[in-house]
């Protein structure tokens, strides 16, 4: 009789255990299922596809109507000349959690993305580089502080003593980023890191010197761009 009981101990305990596990599954297929879908509702509109500095853009409407192996997307005209790729673009949807896929008419993919900040994602095409899309109004807004960073600048130290002036130019130079030209007289450091081309990205001044050093400048609460990591002794970009 005793051995009984431990049996069927046994059996519930193990019961209990597949049902737990069970539940968790479901769980986990539950939030798979509304992530999906937040993410579906989430792209829907106007979003701009571009290169990272958006030397090369394009506008994509996302939309919710299903279509073959997927949803219906729009490419405005200009799409195939700016970014060749796209003219294989048929479709959209959402892969796994949080992948959205740009995809051909047999639902492979084009390029695929993942959100690296709110409202902006990422996708690599191998041999070509790495891709932005983004919310159309932000990318727009983007551009105009893009706009703003264009002119002459003074580099000091954080006691406001000047090392640099240069000036931030919209001349490409090369893949996604601009010219940028030192003034004489500059302090030896940043004479001999002597950048040569800049962009903006993601909220970043980025300067790059021919032997490919990079200085990267963040936006403090003064309004005033900060060097970092930042130090005791900051290097500091003020718009002239």
């Amino acid at each position: 009789m005793r051995n009984l009981r431990v049996v069927a101990f046994a059996v519930a305990a193990s019961l209990a255990a597949i049902g737990a596990v069970a539940a968790s599954l479901a769980a986990l297929g539950i939030a798979h299922a509304q992530n999906a879908t937040t993410l579906k509702k989430e792209m829907l509109g106007q979003w701009e596809l571009s290169t990272t500095e958006r030397s090369k853009t394009c506008v994509v409407t996302i939309k919710g109507d299903p279509v073959a192996l997927g949803y219906k997307l729009e490419l405005e005209p200009a799409c195939k000349t700016a970014l060749p790729f796209t003219k294989d673009i048929v479709a959209w949807s959402v892969r796994g959690l949080d992948i959205v896929r740009l995809q051909d008419a047999t639902g492979e993919a084009v390029i695929d993305f993942t959100e690296v900040e709110a409202g902006i994602f990422e996708g690599l095409r191998q041999g070509e580089g790495v891709y932005i899309l983004q919310d159309l109004a932000a990318a727009r807004s983007m551009a105009k502080s893009m706009d703003q960073m264009i002119g002459d600048w003074a580099m000091v130290r954080g006691n406001g003593q000047p090392v640099c002036g240069l000036t931030l130019t919209n001349t490409e130079a090369g893949p996604d980023n601009f010219q940028v030209f030192l003034k004489p007289k500059c302090d030896a450091a940043v004479a001999q890191f002597n950048p040569t081309q800049w962009r903006l990205e993601r909220g970043q001044i980025i300067l790059m010197s021919k032997s490919g050093d990079v200085w990267q400048f963040e936006a403090d609460d003064n309004a005033q761009w900060r060097r970092i990591p930042d130090t005791a002794d900051p290097l500091i970009m003020l718009r002239q």
